[in-house]
């Protein structure tokens, strides 16, 4: 796969001690050394520590408590061993993966990790099926066998070669069958896994708290003892935690005002690093909503909205404009919205709508999210409705919910028009088409898209040389731009700030932006 420039290997220090003075900082090589537990802030806190129930940033600590078959050892742009001992496709047609578990894999609480475990962590996904749940990413599936106590066998209903990269997603976690029901969620503040550390203590929106664990046996070398994640509200409050040395590193949530204070004042003891990334921000339409079902009505807003002024006044330039779902980087990408709609015209707006007879002006009202996206997300929704309304042919209510009943109201379709974001489950232009397709979607929102979903998916993942698959990704995102249900607003970039005494972020993130906590260290040399 070609540009995966997204690795923190690759970023370039923008406020830094001067490494040609000192020679240490985040992007150093440092001794690892034990002392205080790394203290790590983000905005993305967990909906629930069950890996059956959610396909969210939930992830972000998943991959560090549980355990895949497969991950991203430091610098893999492509699914290897961790929980398995190897994996491969044995036969020609990408239909039958089989994994071999290592030998003498224990839980946390020294319970075996086995073949039997191993089937029962896929299978509990598809039975219980949560509303916001991982189970869309197994539509390939048929059936998990076992061979003995290592070994498992991937029955595919049909081709996928990206089948390997979905068993790399925490939403494939091994927990132990004792701990969690076959047919329900797991409820309480406790996760049983057998990942680099094990959560000893969790208090929701505030804090988890990680702690080394022995019997662990993977990829992973950690580089720390313990590591604590403070969960905040805004930016605001992480920046203000981080200098005033109360977390050593913030990860997810950098506002555009904290990056650009950080980035103009030369703060002699914090580190900002900015890197490519693939995250992307967008708004998806209701079918079956009055108004946001029409056609006509979703392609005036794309005539309408003006990505460049919504990175440029609302995220001072730390986001890119983005014309597909398919964000750059990626094989596959195009700038499908732009060729089909162009700049920014409320006359083709007005000419969409008056061809589709509406003359009135079109009531929506759009939601979002108060406490997944960052702070800037509100003032995004003012510029949309700010545009939207500019054009004279759009009334525009805003409303929003913390995350926790967004999902829920999402899910059961009460919004007409409602705004997502998306970190990749794996580096794949199919990761950016199939979660959103089809009846059943990881948005609660159908969009059939049949040509998307019955004959460019099945095709492109019958392909195992990705290259191979450019054709269908763009004509997949031609006609997501076409039908206009789905609208690309922006594509992110990866910061991180941390503390200067702070080593191992070059190796700190995974193919899918998601922390591996274990590479985190203090220096304790200079």
């Amino acid at each position: 796969m070609s540009n995966r420039n997204r690795f923190l290997r690759s970023v370039t220090a923008i406020v830094s001690v001067s490494l040609a003075a000192g020679g240490c900082g985040l992007l150093s090589d440092g001794d690892s050394g034990s002392g205080d537990p790394i203290v790590v802030g983000t905005t993305s806190a967990p909906s629930t520590l069950d890996p059956a129930g959610a396909w969210d940033g939930s992830w972000e600590l998943y991959r560090n408590i549980y355990q895949t078959l497969l991950a991203y050892p430091n610098g893999a742009t492509t699914p290897q061993p961790d929980a398995a001992q190897s994996c491969a496709f044995t036969d020609s047609s990408s239909r039958t993966y089989r994994c071999t578990l290592r030998s003498g894999l224990k839980f946390a609480d020294g319970d075996p990790v086995d073949a039997r475990a191993v089937k029962y962590s896929v299978d509990r996904i598809r039975a219980i099926n949560a509303p916001a749940g991982p189970a869309g990413l197994l539509g390939s599936l048929d059936r998990v066998d076992t061979s003995g106590d290592r070994g498992i066998v991937f029955h595919l209903g049909k081709s996928d070669a990206t089948f390997p990269f979905v068993l790399a997603t925490p939403a494939l976690s091994i927990v132990d069958p004792k701990d969690y029901p076959a047919r329900a969620l797991r409820k309480g503040a406790g996760a049983d896994g057998s990942g680099p550390y094990k959560l000893t203590s969790y208090q929701e929106g505030r804090q988890a708290v990680l702690t080394g664990n022995g019997n662990y046996h993977g990829f992973a070398r950690r580089q720390n003892d313990a590591v604590t994640i403070r969960y905040f509200q805004d930016s605001a409050g992480m920046v203000k935690a981080l200098r005033d040395k109360r977390i050593d590193v913030t990860y997810r949530g950098l506002g555009a005002d904290d990056i650009l204070t950080l980035q103009q004042q030369g703060n002699s003891d914090l580190q900002l690093v900015d890197g490519a990334g693939t995250d992307i921000s967008y708004l998806v339409f209701d079918p079956k909503d009055p108004w946001a079902g029409r056609p006509a009505v979703r392609k005036a807003i794309a005539q309408l909205v003006d990505r460049g002024a919504i990175a440029h006044k609302v995220y001072k330039d730390t986001v890119d404009p983005l014309y597909s779902m398919v964000p750059k980087g990626l094989v596959g990408h195009t700038t499908a919205f732009f060729d089909e709609y162009g700049d920014p015209s409320s006359t083709k707006a007005r000419t969409t709508l008056q061809d589709a007879g509406i003359h009135q002006k079109v009531p929506l009202t759009l939601w979002y999210t108060t406490d997944r996206y960052g702070s800037e997300t509100a003032l995004m929704f003012k510029e949309l409705k700010r545009q939207l309304e500019g054009s004279g042919l759009f009334t525009v209510t805003l409303r929003s919910r913390p995350w926790k009943t967004y999902v829920v109201g999402y899910q059961k379709g009460e919004y007409p028009v409602f705004g997502r974001g998306w970190s990749p489950d794996f580096p794949d232009a199919d990761n950016f088409i199939a979660p959103f397709t089809g009846e059943h979607n990881a948005l609660g929102t159908p969009y059939p898209a049949k040509e998307i979903t019955d004959r460019l998916l099945p095709h492109s993942r019958a392909q195992s040389d990705r290259a191979r698959t450019v054709g269908d990704m763009e004509r997949a995102q031609r006609i997501i731009a076409s039908d206009a249900q789905l609208l690309p607003l922006w594509q992110g970039r990866q910061y991180v700030a941390a503390s200067d005494d702070i080593s191992g972020g070059e190796q700190a993130l995974d193919p899918s932006t998601i922390m591996m906590m274990w590479t985190l260290h203090r220096k304790t040399s200079w």
